[in-house]
């Protein structure tokens, strides 16, 4: 739910016709927020947030103390493929004619390292799918390419570092935390989550440095090296927005955050919007 900023944000953009860059590289729920962007979908994550990710067929905790999903991706997939599909062409017709790339972010169970997944019309949907997969929350191990996957965040969950590595050099970060904000692992969670997982040490290996690994990300958005330009968008302390929340009131005040957000960020831009 948090990433619901990131929407306001990318629904900003898009309303202005905002769009300088010519890599993507999306994780979990803001890889999904990256695709209805790339297709012209401009309020589809919003409103599928509304519509759907508040029922309680999406999350339900009481099914989840019973053993099923805390959070049913395959009905919420089932849902938004049926009645607010992306629009698979424009996504492709849009990346081949304007030279852009887009990647989705996953974790191999195996390695424990991250995935780079290039999606096409026909992998799409199953790629936002399983980099979405939050772990025990969703109970489903699922395949990408031969190999078991799972959430992206758990390996790569801000990937400035990766878009550096591809030769990006002016790169915007849209964060769900607050920029002060500093991961700390749960003693609790991770004991839960290796015993869960005890069959892929390398994951539960990557879980444990997962706090490391976000926090070296945000130093290096501190301190880019030199000739690299970095900003990042991130949400203001007081949002108060968290994984779970539930109100309306709250998502439309975070979504409504992220547009002033990414209007503010576009009049700084300015001459430089075509300045990749």
């Amino acid at each position: 739910m948090r990433g619901i900023f990131a929407a306001g944000i990318l629904h900003a953009f898009d309303d202005k016709g905002f769009d300088p860059f010519d890599l993507y590289i999306g994780v979990s729920a803001g890889a999904c927020h990256l695709a209805s962007h790339l297709a012209g979908q401009n309020n589809r994550n919003f409103d599928i947030t509304l519509r759907y990710s508040l029922s309680h067929q999406f999350i339900n905790p009481w099914r989840f103390l019973k053993g099923g999903h805390l959070m049913d991706l395959d009905w919420m997939w089932e849902q938004t493929i049926k009645n607010y599909r992306l629009d698979l062409k424009q996504i492709e017709e849009k990346l081949r004619t304007q030279n852009k790339d887009y990647l989705i972010v996953a974790t191999s169970m195996e390695t424990g390292g991250p995935v780079y997944l290039r999606p096409d019309a026909n992998t799409l949907e199953h790629y936002l799918k399983v980099s979405s997969s939050l772990p025990i929350l969703y109970r489903k191990a699922l395949d990408v390419n031969g190999e078991k996957a799972t959430d992206g965040g758990i390996s790569d969950s801000i990937p400035v570092c990766e878009a550096w590595r591809r030769g990006a050099t002016h790169i915007t970060v849209i964060r769900s935390r607050p920029a002060h904000y500093v991961k700390k692992q749960s003693i609790v969670v991770l004991a839960v989550f290796s015993l869960y997982f005890r069959k892929y040490p390398r994951l539960v290996e990557a879980f444990r440095q997962r706090a490391d690994r976000y926090n070296a990300a945000v130093a290096f958005i501190n301190n880019p090296p030199s000739g690299v330009r970095i900003t990042q968008l991130a949400p203001p302390a007081n949002l108060e927005i968290g994984r779970t929340t539930r109100n309306a009131a709250t998502l439309r005040k975070a979504y409504k955050t992220g547009i002033d957000y990414g209007n503010r960020f576009i009049e700084a831009y300015g001459p430089l919007a075509h300045n990749k």
